[in-house]
């Protein structure tokens, strides 16, 4: 018994070293990474695992018209990790070579049955191990378990009965024990390879959102050349890389490593391999010179891996990793590439957001000035030339507030201004109105924000507008507004209230919505651009009751600009 158990120690150790070596390929690597498994990759894990229980039995040991073996060792722990039906299938493929082939006398049948029964129970199993925090003891304890039902499993069914018994007094120790300790070994392997898996995946993740972060504030701009240059030298400095290249559809907008000689910025793309990527928008992996199909020669790139990058699933260009070797791409390459075409699409996209909310912003903007300036230099107009006469110095004030006023407009093309330009143009506006309406309004400002915080053009003006031609104009009291300026914790607060004739609950709902009237497009527009730029929740808010006034209120995220 001692020269057998020895002998079957030996022959489990070549298990372990195929086992290991399998366990290392790509394939394999890659299934044990999955959160879970799909039928095609159980039928593959079920040849593997019972091809192990062939060579398990193949290099087995004969002994008393039996043969000392370690089939088990394959179909349990294929149960133990595939499950029920990799269990079960990797059982009928060991045990059913064992019993077809007929190699091992008069146990052929009850070896084939209990290899079948292995595979099922450690299946049954799957579960319990993938939960468990101790996995290599609990295979360990399976083995056990499984091998003691194959020698009851001979003793049931191998005839002539007296021969299972003697067969099984000699072979039960050195088999149960030694197929558990290679059960428990090759799990061990397996566990190290995942923990290897998840502490590459680690590393990948954190190189790439290492090198994301540093490309953000570039690729938020747009696929750009400026942009592309600026990434690539990233991508090649923190992934040492041979060469990095980013194109559009059309043209190489930068290269940075080798080959950089002729993959040149500006010039129309090389590569074949590249223009398939963009035509397909999937992935390609190229693993010599002639799969990635460059024009030129003398070109030194010998592999590379090229991804799309999209946005709204359309293909705007690719990301490429190249190898100056000829040489297999590397898993980790090809992940990290992947990972990166991934983020930038993802910055693409949200930065083609961000400028069609700045189009959709100015556009807003345009049509604002476009309804406010005819109607307000009509009247303003009618106001100056009534003064002509009676009060000329007036009048010439007024010229140089109208011009205040629509030099103020200018900024329309700036996406923000300051306070103090908001604020200036709406004094410019009031003066003339104050000229137009004489003594019958009064104008009070309440400023304590600092007036360097930027906000966007043409806010306030129409919400003054809009209290003085729906509020004050329509009541017969001399009109007073109060424009408020402050500081509230992270948000500017601005207030402009008036003492007119105030709205009803189901007024103010009208007046924020597109269909209410011409006439107040200035409060919608308001209204739609600051929730556009700010979010839903930061549109006006507008607190009034019917002869009690009315108050629209901004609230404006300032962060950092608190501390200029």
């Amino acid at each position: 018994m001692v020269a057998l158990f020895w002998e079957l120690l030996s022959k489990v150790s070549i298990i372990i070293v195929i086992s290991y070596l399998f366990s290392n390929t790509r394939v394999f690597s890659k299934t044990l990474n999955s959160e879970t498994f799909h039928f095609k990759e159980k039928i593959l894990m079920s040849i593997y695992f019972g091809i192990i229980g062939i060579i398990g039995t193949y290099s087995g040991i004969p002994y008393m018209g039996a043969i000392v073996n370690n089939r088990v060792i394959g179909v349990v722990i294929g149960g133990l990790i595939g499950g029920p039906l990799v269990g079960i299938l990797s059982g009928l493929i060991a045990g059913g070579h064992r019993f077809l082939m007929d190699i091992g006398g008069f146990t052929a049948f009850s070896c084939g049955l209990s290899t079948l029964v292995e595979g099922l129970v450690a299946g049954l199993l799957s579960h319990a191990f993938y939960k468990s925090d101790i996995k290599v003891p609990f295979a360990f304890v399976v083995g056990l378990v499984t091998e003691f039902l194959q020698m009851v499993i001979i003793i049931l069914t191998a005839r002539p009965l007296a021969d299972a018994f003697a067969l099984v007094e000699i072979i039960a120790f050195p088999m149960i024990v030694i197929n558990s300790v290679g059960i428990a070994i090759i799990v061990a392997i397996i566990e190290n390879i995942k923990r290897q898996n998840d502490a590459q995946a680690a590393f990948r993740a954190q190189m790439a959102l290492k090198i994301a972060n540093k490309t953000l504030p570039f690729l938020s701009k747009g696929l750009t050349v400026e942009a592309a240059e600026k990434t690539t030298r990233i991508i090649h400095e923190v992934a040492k890389v041979d060469a990095i290249a980013i194109t559009d559809t059309e043209r190489i907008l930068a290269h940075y490593g080798a080959s950089s000689d002729h993959h040149l910025t500006n010039d129309p793309i090389h590569t074949s391999l590249t223009r398939e990527v963009i035509q397909t928008g999937t992935y390609k992996i190229a693993l010599d010179k002639a799969d990635i199909g460059c024009d030129q020669s003398h070109c030194t790139l010998q592999a590379a891996v090229i991804a799309p990058l999209k946005v709204n699933n359309q293909t705007i260009g690719t990301l490429k990793f190249y190898n100056a070797k000829k040489a297999d791409i590397r898993q980790v390459d090809l992940e990290l590439v992947l990972g990166l075409a991934s983020l930038f699409s993802t910055q693409l996209e949200l930065s083609k957001l961000e400028n069609q909310t700045k189009l959709l912003a100015m556009t807003e903007l345009k049509a604002l000035q476009a309804q406010i300036n005819p109607h307000f230099l009509f009247n303003a107009l009618n106001t100056i030339n009534s003064l002509v006469r009676i009060d000329p110095d007036n009048a010439r004030r007024q010229l140089v507030n109208l011009a205040d006023y629509f030099r103020h407009n200018l900024t329309l093309m700036e996406e923000e201004v300051t306070l103090e330009k908001e604020l200036n143009q709406v004094k410019s506006y009031l003066e003339i109105e104050k000229a137009r309406y004489q003594d019958n309004l009064e104008i009070e400002f309440q400023i304590s924000a600092n007036l360097n915080l930027k906000v966007p053009p043409i806010i306030v003006q129409p919400l003054v507008e809009n209290s003085i031609k729906h509020g004050i104009f329509s009541s017969r009291e001399k009109g007073k507004i109060i424009i408020l300026f402050k500081e509230d914790g992270e948000n500017l607060v601005i207030e402009v209230t008036d003492n007119g004739i105030g709205m009803r609950k189901d007024t103010i709902e009208k007046l924020l919505t597109d269909t209410y009237s011409r006439s107040s497009v200035g409060i919608i527009n308001t209204h739609k651009r600051l929730k556009t730029i700010y979010g839903e929740n930061r549109g006006l808010r507008i607190f009034s009751k019917p002869y009690e006034g009315t108050t629209v209120r901004i609230e404006i995220p300032i962060g950092d600009q608190a501390h200029v």
